[in-house]
């Protein structure tokens, strides 16, 4: 999750999340390098007096700035595509889980298994643990198992939702009568937290989602648990 002062992304904690920052990264040091060239133009403009009284047009010149961007914007389209090719590829899950935006809590069902199906509501600060996180800790975690491929669908009850987990580089909106898919690989355990992103009203600002992500064998006995309770 966010600590203090932090200025970057999360630790990612699945693969897709590494790439997407891989790209920020790269998209990021070009654009710091257009910046440089063109604060140094720019200053070199404002302080010389060179005049040539001849220099009419430079067709050289012209031909290399506008050649010259359209091979930088092919250095950021094409990790960018390959990107979204990516994110949009769907792998054979392990676990299918389903989380329903309300106003203003989430609900999850476990689709694989029978009867796993519970509300996920925030903790109020007045009831947290002396180590909770303020409008982030719910009282049921959505449990999952690490080194596994995770399909998600998710919609909505009332209006527009938005399921996201930043660690994990997942962003999906929850929308009354449609289901929207989308899958992520959880590459190491702890504990993920996110929130609703989308305006939804006046609670939006407490549906929070935590994730708790564990080795296969202790999902297992979970889901066993759960089923036998």
């Amino acid at each position: 999750m966010s600590t203090w002062a932090n200025l970057g992304l999360q630790d990612s904690a699945s693969p897709l999340m590494e790439q997407l920052i891989f790209f920020h990264d790269h998209a990021l040091l070009i654009l710091v390098m257009i910046t440089i060239l063109v604060g140094y133009l720019m200053f070199m403009l404002f302080f010389n007096s060179y005049i040539n009284r001849f220099l009419l047009h430079g067709q050289l010149i012209e031909m290399i700035w506008t050649i010259l961007p359209a091979i930088i914007l092919l250095f950021i389209a094409l990790p960018s595509l390959r990107l979204l090719y990516l994110l949009d590829e769907i792998n054979e899950p392990s676990v299918t889980l389903k989380s329903i935006g309300h106003q203003w809590y989430w609900s999850y069902e476990y689709s694989d298994f029978n009867n796993i199906e519970f509300d996920s509501y925030m903790i109020p600060t007045n009831e947290l643990s002396i180590d909770g996180f303020r409008l982030l800790d719910v009282d049921k975690r959505v449990s999952l198992p690490m080194n596994s491929q995770i399909r998600i669908l998710v919609t909505a009850a009332d209006v527009n939702h938005s399921w996201t987990i930043p660690a994990l580089g997942v962003k999906v909106d929850g929308t009354p009568g449609r289901l929207n898919l989308t899958n992520f690989f959880i590459n190491r355990p702890g504990m993920f937290y996110g929130q609703c992103s989308e305006i939804c009203g006046a609670n939006h600002s407490f549906m929070p989602i935590v994730i708790e992500s564990v080795p296969v064998n202790n999902f297992i006995k979970w889901i066993t648990n759960n089923m036998n309770s």
